[in-house]
């Protein structure tokens, strides 16, 4: 931890500033979790111990709960769930994410102390739980918590006052880290890395955070290499800059952004980019063509009517009518593109939803253009490092070759890539997809501008006997 320092972060408390420059893509910290578990939804679709997602998964011959891809899994997370298999057999059920984080948290710092490692920055008791700012509601939760906790922490270990109890429900409340699967592409649980705790929040930020998986499938444990984050920059940072990361997604107004983030990690936000609501106005925009722009009340008419169909079409899809969530987005954007921006950010939403549901329906022509216009705002919206836009990048090239558009969909990998390899690093299993894809595609267009005839014969050929899904599986 030589390349950072903690600092007093003026209006912010503590945060860690950089000790040296760094450049873009530059790990300039990596950091194993005190312990991680996953989402009781998913208890039995992800391994416990690798958090890969699996089609048939071992499940633990003791408390029939946690789910393993195979014995090399099992054993390598045995140090973990140890203790949680018996306590579960006892109580008899098993607790919620929140009980089952907290309790593998306390039973690894009774056994090795409050700091588990020579490069862990703050104990877990300096780390604020906000418990005093909770509303109402959060507090009633927290006591059911503390109480089923209590109930289900084993006699014969060390026991924990009350008040210490609470205070690391709070801090994994505001300081837990989601978990995502081995692609990268959806959370699945949950953990607890301290140092990372210490990077304060920036609405604009010079850092992003990645986890990486390590390797866990030699079948010696000795070689297995520890799931961890990653804290990477974005571009320039120079040294005795502060180190900061987005806690939420800058697509969101000035006003929402600070209201998730008072709601959620109790600061008030006071950034350029919320104190001078910069871009706000061109996420409400209104369409200019030829130097006209619509009214203000046309504007607020689409926006209000965009709002409203937005609503509609998620309850669509949790229905799984996905015809219907075209329908939807098809009237919302024959209705609104007219007069909206493409930067405008419920219209941005309506081309994502129908671009991703038109592909899964294969019409794949349809989707290209959506996904196009959909990145085409994003890159005025977003940093140009952003992960977001390197993973609608991908989606966009990714459905762009589906429609047999090799050369923009070749483009659009070739962003996706540039961006992923600075927000993910070469070795992270989407970035290697993308390096794949890309030699793929770059193959193709060679073979597409030789003989556009042959190529598309070939290609035709090629997915009749290898169906379409196969390479959207790897990588989305």
């Amino acid at each position: 931890m030589t390349n950072v320092a903690i600092f007093d972060s003026p209006g912010k408390g503590r945060g860690l500033k950089a000790t040296k420059e760094f450049w873009a893509g530059d790990v300039i910290f990596s950091e194993a979790s005190i312990s991680a578990v996953v989402f009781d939804s998913l208890a039995d679709r992800i391994c416990h111990s690798c958090f890969r997602r699996q089609d048939k998964l071992q499940r633990c011959g003791q408390c029939k709960f946690a789910h393993y891809c195979d014995r090399t899994c099992q054993r390598a997370g045995w140090a973990e769930h140890k203790q949680e298999c018996g306590a579960i057999k006892t109580y008899g059920k098993v607790p919620n994410e929140n009980i089952r984080l907290v309790s593998r948290i306390l039973w690894r710092l009774d056994k090795e102390g409050g700091v588990v490692s020579d490069t862990q920055l703050t104990t877990l008791e300096e780390l604020e739980d906000h418990t005093a700012d909770m509303q109402e509601d959060e507090l009633k939760e927290l006591k059911v918590d503390i109480h089923n906790f209590l109930d289900y922490w084993p006699r014969n270990s060390k026991q924990h006052l009350v008040e210490d109890i609470s205070h690391m429900f709070g801090v994994i409340n505001c300081n837990g880290f989601t978990v995502s699967d081995q692609r990268g592409l959806q959370a699945v649980g949950v953990g607890l890395f301290p140092n990372l705790c210490l990077v304060n929040h920036d609405c604009w930020p010079n850092c992003t955070v990645i986890l990486n998986h390590g390797n866990q499938s030699a079948v010696n444990t000795m070689f297995h290499s520890q799931r961890r984050i990653e804290l990477r920059s974005l571009g320039k940072i120079s040294e005795g800059e502060e180190l900061t990361v987005g806690y939420v997604d800058y697509i969101n107004l000035s006003e929402e952004r600070r209201r998730l983030l008072k709601t959620q990690y109790f600061f008030d936000c006071t950034c350029e980019h919320c104190t001078n609501h910069i871009k706000d106005d061109l996420k409400m925009a209104g369409k200019e063509v030829d130097g006209v722009k619509p009214s203000d009340e046309q504007v607020k008419e689409a926006t209000d009517y965009c709002f409203g169909m937005l609503d509609k079409l998620e309850k669509a899809r949790l229905n799984g009518d996905y015809h219907e969530v075209v329908k939807i987005c098809k009237e919302c954007v024959e209705k609104t593109e007219p007069v909206l921006a493409d930067t405008h950010i419920y219209l941005l939403r309506i081309w994502s939803t129908l671009s991703e549901v038109q592909a899964y329906l294969q019409y794949f022509d349809d989707a290209a253009e959506y996904a196009r216009k959909m990145v085409e705002g994003y890159m005025k919206l977003y940093h140009p490092n952003n992960a977001t836009l390197g993973m609608a990048a991908m989606r966009a090239g990714v459905t762009h070759w589906q429609a047999g558009q090799i050369e923009v969909g070749h483009g659009m990998i070739c962003k996706a890539y540039a961006i992923l390899m600075i927000t993910h690093g070469p070795t992270h299993p989407i970035t290697k997809d993308l390096d794949a894809m890309r030699i793929q595609t770059e193959m193709e267009l060679r073979m597409f501008k030789q003989n556009e005839y042959v190529y598309h014969s070939m290609r035709e050929a090629a997915l009749k006997n290898k169906p379409m899904t196969f390479l959207v599986k790897s990588t989305q």
